[in-house]
């Protein structure tokens, strides 16, 4: 497996190069490994450095640090979620501690960026839930009563209203809700890369091939060196089941999004000049799109089993097509030529959209999973599975242990026929929403 730093991504394009990144050249020992560089593994980083200042912490990433998942998502630190399974009123229970878990996850991250004074384009403009089908009303109304039993603030939205807050009228009816945040993933990633403690190295492009347990330590092997570590930390997301860690447990999906250029100023006034918004699909695989604080438009629309490693040009020129599309529906006075580039990403899911939180031997521990809420459940969890490691507990730790746990996913093929069955289906019952 070879993982490559594109230069797709506007997210990172945004960013100033990074200079005097280093890789693994020698063979190492330590006490605390952390295995990557994403929002999980830099929290954890972050914590143990603060806790132990005078050891030498290692985090290694196959990738450049922050350029794989954390910087390729939409931006969204989500107080509450539609399509995860939990939102019906027998699953409320279940739901109710998802959402738990989300607003600890937005304190980390708040917490973090008060300390640290970032600029991540922080905005708490809240999201909307939005859908072109009238039915879909049903579907909000519905959630409606769960958020109302749970005191999230929240209201239903008709076209004329959205068509006013969005600047399209393609939407027929939706559902805001208040506590969402909207973000530049790449800003807030880099800063963490940025606040690493001076007793944690980073060591990126290093690409770990194989890994195993002897008496008390792990041995892990990066091409031609190795780490000995006496604990370690996975915090790889989606490519935990390449590791072999809870392989039954987690499987990665590949998604795709857009983003234009900024718009002229004729093209943003033909919008009505909206404030920056957020939207995600009534129905699980209809477009999540936004309105950034700079006038440019982001979709995503496209959701795979497909090798993780690496999308080809041509096929990601084939999913940047769908994505001109969903623009164009909702934006049709907009130029053919509005997408400016195009990448794609991995999420992790589990069956029942649940998250790995464990300690899966004496020494060995794993936090990822996040089924696409991974920026303030990230944080959260990095930093909490390092208080795990060590042997404190928490009223975090406590609430997350009180979710559901992820359940067994069957073998292959089966897992993958069962997999892309469902792609297909939800696919066609969102096919307008594209």
């Amino acid at each position: 497996m070879e993982l490559i730093n594109d230069n797709f991504c506007s997210w990172i394009n945004d960013l100033n190069f990074r200079e005097n990144t280093k890789s693994l050249k020698n063979d190492l020992s330590v006490n605390w490994l952390v295995v990557g560089a994403g929002f999980t593994g830099l929290s954890a980083a972050r914590k143990l450095g603060e806790i132990f200042p005078r050891e030498k912490i290692i985090i290694v990433d196959a990738q450049l640090a922050g350029e794989g998942a954390s910087s390729r998502n939409s931006g969204y630190l989500v107080d509450t979620t539609l399509n995860d399974g939990f939102t019906s009123n027998k699953d409320l229970e279940n739901y109710k501690k998802k959402v738990d878990i989300y607003s600890l996850g937005i304190k980390s991250v708040k917490k973090f960026i008060k300390e640290h004074q970032v600029d991540c384009d922080w905005n708490e403009c809240g999201k909307y839930f939005a859908s072109s089908k009238k039915e879909d009303v049903k579907i909000l109304n519905n959630f409606s009563k769960i958020l109302e039993k749970l005191a999230c603030e929240h209201y239903i939205l008709n076209n004329v209203e959205l068509t006013n807050r969005l600047g399209t009228s393609f939407y027929n009816t939706g559902l805001y809700t208040k506590g969402g945040i909207l973000l530049h993933p790449g800003k807030l990633v880099r800063a963490m890369i940025d606040t690493l403690p001076n007793n944690v190295e980073l060591y990126e492009n290093t690409l770990l091939t194989q890994w195993y347990k002897e008496k008390d330590f792990i041995n892990c092997e990066f091409q031609n060196r190795t780490i000995k570590t006496k604990k370690i930390i996975f915090a790889t997301n989606g490519y935990l089941k390449s590791l072999g860690i809870k392989k039954n447990y987690n499987f990665p999906l590949t998604l795709t999004a857009s983003m234009t250029r900024q718009l002229t100023d004729k093209e943003f006034e033909s919008l009505g000049k909206p404030k920056e918004w957020g939207v995600l699909p009534v129905r699980p695989m209809g477009a999540t799109i936004r309105m950034t604080k700079d006038r440019r438009i982001l979709i995503r629309n496209t959701a795979e089993l497909y090798n993780p490693t690496k999308m080809s040009q041509l096929v990601l020129k084939k999913r940047s097509l769908i994505q001109k599309i969903g623009i164009k529906k909702r934006f049709p006075q907009l130029s053919d030529d509005i997408v400016k580039s195009s990448w794609s990403g991995i999420v992790s899911r589990t069956r029942n959209s649940s998250q790995i939180f464990e300690k899966i031997d004496n020494n060995i521990f794993v936090a990822g999973c996040y089924n696409g809420s991974g920026i303030g459940v990230g944080t959260l969890f990095g930093e909490q599975i390092v208080l795990k490691a060590i042997g404190e507990n928490s009223k975090e730790i406590e609430t997350i242990e009180y979710r559901s746990k992820p359940t067994w996913l069957p073998p292959e093929p089966f897992l993958s026929f069962g997999v892309n069955t469902r792609l297909f289906y939800e696919r066609l019952r969102a096919r307008s929403e594209i």
